[in-house]
């Protein structure tokens, strides 16, 4: 990817949880970072994520679930986003995710879980070096 191209993120919230202090967090750290970033806002559908996803061209998207729901919702967005073709786009989750889970979401297709404790550094850094640029 050249230097001069904005990796552009689609941070999400999917699911009912009202807390989106780390969405925020890492959405400050990814436009920081010098990325163009678009946050959904709480309570996303898995349908609205995707459609943000591809409304905005988006390079990555961050899902950030912290409702123990991610079980349900991941793998709907991983589905959505394959029937939409954006198997291009990285896909990350942050939150609170049981060590016994990681390997499944990977499976999906989901490219990295950044557990609690994560740095933003580390996160942004990953992003840099895996992100796939159209």
């Amino acid at each position: 990817m050249s230097t001069t191209e904005k990796i552009r993120v689609v941070v999400a919230k999917p699911g009912l949880d009202g807390h989106d202090r780390g969405a925020k967090v890492i959405a400050r750290a990814f436009r920081d970072a010098g990325f163009e970033v678009i946050y959904t806002g709480l309570r996303q559908t898995p349908e609205q994520v995707v459609n943000a996803a591809l409304q905005e061209d988006a390079d990555v998207v961050g899902l950030s679930v912290l409702s123990g729901a991610h079980m349900t919702l991941c793998p709907r967005i991983m589905e959505l986003m394959k029937k939409e073709r954006l198997d291009d786009v990285l896909v990350i989750v942050g939150g609170i995710i049981p060590d016994q889970d990681v390997t499944k979401l990977k499976e999906l297709g989901v490219a990295e879980i950044f557990q609690p404790g994560a740095s933003t550094e580390d996160i942004v850094r990953y992003v840099r070096s895996h992100v796939r640029k159209k």
